[in-house]
């Protein structure tokens, strides 16, 4: 499993635009063959930067399976008008875990 990891900076004033428009945006995402699970979380110190982490079976799922698919151009048209500049994306591998403690 690979991690993808993108910290967007979002237009001031658009996060509620954004953030339904990725609700819109998730079905695109999730129906990739490769995709494991997203997440997207708000920064609690700037309301307009988000992180998202995406999980792949392997780097190429998202290098090619999403970047290159007719979906991403879906994808694209839903949320990079939002991004203020333009996030960059990179890939995380497992090194070390933890356990939770219950």
């Amino acid at each position: 499993m690979i991690h993808e990891v993108a910290i967007l900076n979002i237009r001031f004033g658009k996060s509620i635009a954004f953030e339904n428009a990725f609700a819109q945006a998730q079905p695109i995402i999730s129906s990739i063959p490769g995709y494991v699970s997203h997440q997207l979380q708000r920064c609690l110190e700037t309301p307009d930067k988000y992180l998202l982490l995406v999980e792949w079976r392997n780097l190429e799922d998202h290098t090619i399976g999403f970047r290159q698919s007719p979906r991403y151009k879906e994808w694209k048209q839903l949320l990079h008008h939002f991004y203020e500049p333009f996030p960059t994306v990179e890939h995380y591998e497992p090194v070390f875990g933890s356990f939770s403690r219950k």
